[in-house]
C-alpha cells in the first residue's frame, strides 16, 4: 500500500509540475489534460484521474506555487533585514506565473475565488510582519503604517514586473535604488 501510494503522489506531483511549466513556457491557454500529460509522460486519463476538472489541476497549481511563497514569507522574520527581503519575495513572486495565474482569474471563477483569498491572507501575514519589525525597532509613531509598506513594496514590484513583461523599464532602475535606500535607511 505505502508503495502505491508514493506512486499516486509522484504522478499527481508530476502532473502539477508539467501543468506549471506549460503555464510559464506557453500561458495558461496552452494547459489541456493532454499537454499536461504528456509533459509529464503519464497517460491523459490520470489527469481526471486527479483532478475532476481542469479548474481543480488549476487550483492545485495554484495552492502549490502559493504555499511557497507563504512558506518563504513565514521565515523573514528570521532573515537580517527581513523588509529587504520581503522586497526580494514580491520582486520574484512577479512573473509570468503569477500574470497566468491573474489571467486565469479573469476566465474561471474557482481560480478567482482561491486567488482572492490566498492574496487577503498573504497580505494580512505581511501587515502581521511589518507590524512586527516596527514594534522591535520601536517605531510606533513611523508616519507609514505595516499596511502601507507592505502595500507599496507589493504595488511597486507588480507595476514594475508587469511593465518589464511587456518590454517597459524607463524609471525602473532610479524606484528600485530609492526603494533599496529606504529599506537601508529603515534597517539601519
Amino acid at each position: 500500500m505505502a508503495e502505491h501510494d508514493h506512486t499516486v503522489q509522484d504522478s499527481r506531483t508530476r502532473l502539477l509540475e508539467a501543468a506549471e511549466v506549460l503555464m510559464r513556457e506557453r500561458g495558461y491557454a496552452a494547459v489541456t489534460s493532454r499537454k499536461v500529460a504528456a509533459r509529464a509522460g503519464l497517460k491523459p486519463q490520470l489527469v481526471h484521474y486527479y483532478f475532476r476538472t481542469m479548474d481543480d489541476l488549476f487550483v492545485a497549481v495554484y495552492r502549490r506555487w502559493a504555499s511557497g511563497l507563504m512558506d518563504r514569507q513565514a521565515a523573514l522574520l528570521d532573515a537580517e533585514k527581513p523588509l529587504h527581503e520581503m522586497w526580494t519575495l514580491a520582486k520574484e513572486a512577479r512573473g509570468v506565473l503569477l500574470s497566468e495565474f491573474v489571467a486565469l482569474a479573469n476566465h474561471r471563477k474557482a481560480v478567482q475565488q482561491e486567488f482572492i483569498e490566498f492574496g487577503d491572507r498573504y497580505r494580512r501575514t505581511q501587515v502581521e510582519i511589518v507590524k512586527t519589525i516596527f514594534d522591535r525597532k520601536g517605531l510606533g509613531g513611523f508616519p507609514w503604517t505595516p499596511a502601507f509598506v507592505a502595500a507599496l513594496l507589493n504595488s511597486m514590484a507588480g507595476g514594475m514586473a508587469l511593465e518589464s513583461g511587456i518590454g517597459i523599464s524607463e524609471g525602473h532602475a532610479d524606484t528600485q535604488a530609492v526603494i533599496e535606500q529606504l529599506l537601508e535607511q529603515f534597517d539601519a
